[in-house]
């Protein structure tokens, strides 16, 4: 099932800092930003890929489903990560204005490893 994780933040004078590094129980493969979203983004679970989401900016709602449990997250804060195992259904949605939402995965893009049945 997912977890958050908060993430370091150095903090002086000129501004924050957020260091990804040895925190994420994968090596990052694939790298990508959503943004300009309205409605529903995700809607699939994975067979291999685990992913890590960060909102950079704004917030937004993701929904997770392990076929056991469900859950709620908000993501609101630049260091907290949501990591997401591959049998979690997820779902982002309520994105508000100027939201970007990092993903980092554990593999590069395959439409065979995407599973678009929820479960029952």
């Amino acid at each position: 099932m997912s977890k958050l994780i908060k993430l370091p933040v150095i903090k002086d004078s000129r501004g924050s800092l957020t260091v990804i590094e040895k925190l994420l129980p994968f090596n990052i493969k694939r790298v990508y930003f959503i943004y300009n979203a309205n409605g529903l983004r995700g809607g699939h679970r994975h067979k291999l890929t685990r992913q890590a989401l960060i909102c950079l900016s704004g917030s937004c709602s993701i929904y997770i489903n392990n076929g056991i449990t469900e859950e709620k997250v908000e993501l609101k804060h630049p260091n907290h990560c949501l990591l997401i195992d591959p049998e979690d259904w997820h779902t982002m949605q309520g994105f508000k204005n100027n939201t970007i939402l990092l993903v980092l995965a554990s593999e590069y893009y395959d439409v065979k490893d995407y599973i678009n049945e929820s479960y029952d």
